[in-house]
């Protein structure tokens, strides 16, 4: 098989080695790729992994480099080709390719379309309001006490949520994100949610439109500074299996937020193909949805791909094929962590 994967970052080259190891890989490209990817070399015939320089959300260069050189399979890491509809360009295409569709990535894409698909399914998160204008979004964070998560709307590297303890701060939140534009257009709409308080843990699962295979644990640190103080950032590490979730409440879990959530597709027409990474928060009333990811984590995918014993193409094959059913994730019994190394004074400039 001839794989493109599209993206550059640590998700991606944790994607491009674990694919690497499968022997039915021939030939692989990477789009853009980056220089760590380019030393990887397939374990079937010992080629180099080609890095070729296409920036990952130009829906005209992808789609064409795969029409010209025929993948036997694309697999698109990053958010925004998949909330911008790269899916679904190449599916247009007659090409092969794995992620979400335009309409399936929304969840990632929209807080807001995710807030109210939790609220019509009964999937439990947070109390929530959404809004359009910063007045009426102050107004609900005081009747919350100024305890609160306020998330830009759209999508932000996964930056766009700023937490808050008094109506001082959520009131400059607010201004941060709707006036002062701090995420672009991302913050045009908010969702404030109430404050929840537990342990946050990152669950993934791989679905193919019916069925949804669950991962094990494994728990991300988003804010910059020891001790989880510091800005929220698009993660700073993480680590596999977590000590909070015993396999029968990891199983609960999926119970209460898997199954009504692919119910919930199927009944609103959203054909789910990829991953499914929601950010649960482990309350004291039971797991919490706080947002949907709607692609591998970064660095969670460093963690996860490290200890799964499948191989990676066959997983993906059947997530597109829709052939899950059949299939059981393996995974070895070692824990697995990633530290990130960032520039000084991130998430900041």
């Amino acid at each position: 098989m001839k794989l493109l994967v599209v993206g550059s970052g640590g998700r991606e080259h944790a994607l491009v080695w674990k694919l690497a190891l499968s022997p039915h890989v021939t030939r692989m490209w990477c789009a853009p790729g980056n220089a760590g990817v380019a030393e990887e070399r397939l374990a079937r015939n010992q080629s180099p992994v080609e890095c070729v320089n296409i920036w990952a959300e130009d829906l005209a260069k992808q789609p064409a480099f795969a029409l010209e050189n025929r993948p036997d399979l694309t697999v698109i890491g990053p958010d925004n080709p998949l909330a911008l509809g790269m899916v679904d360009l190449f599916q247009a295409n007659g090409l092969r390719v794995w992620g979400p569709n335009r309409k399936a990535a929304q969840f990632e894409a929209s807080k807001i379309f995710s807030q109210n698909f939790m609220e019509r399914h009964a999937i439990p998160t947070a109390h929530a309001g959404t809004f359009s204008g910063p007045a009426e979004a102050k107004k609900f964070a005081v009747a919350l006490g100024g305890k609160c998560a306020v998330k830009a709307d759209g999508l932000a590297l996964g930056k766009g949520v700023l937490l808050t303890s008094s109506v001082a701060e959520a009131e400059r939140a607010i201004d941060e994100i709707m006036v002062g534009k701090a995420f672009g257009a991302a913050g045009s709409r908010v969702v404030i949610q109430e404050f929840l308080e537990g342990t946050e843990v990152s669950l993934h699962a791989l679905c193919d439109g019916k069925t949804a295979r669950l991962f094990p644990t494994s728990q991300d640190h988003k804010r910059a500074l020891d001790g989880d103080l510091g800005p929220n950032t698009g993660g700073m590490g993480a680590y596999s299996p977590t000590p909070f979730l015993t396999d029968a409440e990891l199983a609960d879990t999926a119970k209460k937020v898997l199954t009504p959530f692919m119910a919930g597709c199927m009944a609103e027409g959203i054909d789910y193909r990829g991953i499914l990474y929601p950010g649960v928060m482990l309350t004291r009333n039971g797991p919490k949805v706080l947002e949907f990811n709607a692609r591998f984590g970064d660095p969670e995918a460093q963690v996860y791909l490290t200890r799964l014993e499948n191989d990676l193409v066959e997983l993906l094959d059947a997530s597109v094929s829709g052939t899950l059913d059949q299939v059981k994730l393996k995974w070895g019994a070692m824990a697995s962590v990633c530290v990130v190394m960032a520039s000084g004074g991130y998430p900041g400039s």
